[in-house]
């Protein structure tokens, strides 16, 4: 059998091109999640990346999609979405439309044909993952699983085995290419263990300081290296707190320098803190349990 442009690439992949690839677009993987995303390719298992929020676990899966020039298809989970939602839908306007203009015609099963026919279908993540058809399999993510329910991870879980959907009015259709999963979890609830044996495993956490600092330095162009070490030193006493509920997440100490390079600060004071506050906190209840003197080091 001959070989395609993905499995050329898996074979020729390795730890060290695959973290250039990360890299070059400004993702600064861990060690562990660098070697467990490489697993999951060469394997091809899905990926459960779970951790706080604000840690790169969604922007994981952006960043390897453009990093292979394939395409990201997502899934956001929440509370009470099911089955339907995730794989697909009839387009029901354009369907009663081609009723009208077919009825005329008297043949009931040309008009359940062509209504019932791939061009009415609207395609969810997973059924657009499945169909996918390019050189390089899709990266599907599947974010934030937890807010979903059991009854949808079971259904989940099920996908994963086969990566097929079968619509009854069409037939089944299977994937060329399995994609690419990426499957996140903020831990708002335990995820299933048959879930979690179907995937490789990794756990993100807040980064060490140099490397948050190099976070940063790549994501906030034109920023001093002192205003930024300050900055990480700040939000690492935030998270140190145990007072505070909503720790900052390294997104949250991007979106921070970049405020407090908007406004023209070069250095961190109680006044900077006081104009920037709201990039680092999410509640009242978490600003009000902590002291800006003492977010200073003062």
């Amino acid at each position: 059998m001959m070989e395609g442009e993905w499995e050329r690439f898996l074979r020729q992949l390795t730890p060290e091109k695959l973290e250039y690839l990360l890299r070059s677009r400004d993702y600064i993987p861990s060690k562990d999640l660098l070697m467990a995303l490489y697993l999951a390719l060469k394997l091809g298992k899905p990926l459960l990346v779970e951790g706080e929020p604000g840690n790169g676990k969604t922007e994981l899966a952006k960043v390897l999609a453009e990093a292979l020039g394939t395409e990201l298809i997502r899934l956001q989970c929440y509370e009470g979405i099911d089955a339907s939602q995730a794989l697909y839908d009839w387009n029901y306007p354009k369907q009663l439309l081609a009723i009208r203009m077919l009825e005329r015609s008297g043949d009931v099963e040309s008009i359940e044909r062509e209504i019932y026919s791939e061009k009415y279908l609207v395609k969810g993540p997973l059924l657009r993952a499945v169909t996918y058809r390019g050189p390089k399999p899709p990266v599907l993510l599947i974010d934030e699983v937890d807010r979903a329910d059991e009854e949808f991870e079971a259904f989940l879980l099920e996908f994963l085995a086969e990566f097929q959907v079968t619509v009854p009015e069409i037939g089944t259709f299977r994937a060329e290419k399995r994609p690419i999963v990426i499957i996140t979890s903020n831990r708002t609830r335990e995820v299933g263990e048959g879930l979690r044996r179907r995937c490789l495993y990794v756990y993100v956490t807040y980064p060490p300081k140099e490397r948050e600092v190099e976070i940063v330095m790549r994501r906030v162009k034109g920023v001093e290296r002192r205003l930024v070490e300050k900055a990480v030193d700040v939000v690492a006493r935030i998270r140190a707190s145990e007072a505070v509920l909503k720790k900052p997440g390294v997104s949250e100490t991007i979106d921070w320098v970049e405020g407090l390079r908007a406004l023209g600060y070069r250095d961190i004071d109680r006044r900077a803190l006081e104009d920037t506050v709201s990039c680092l906190f999410k509640a009242r209840e978490d600003l009000e349990a902590v002291s800006l003197d003492d977010l200073l080091g003062g």
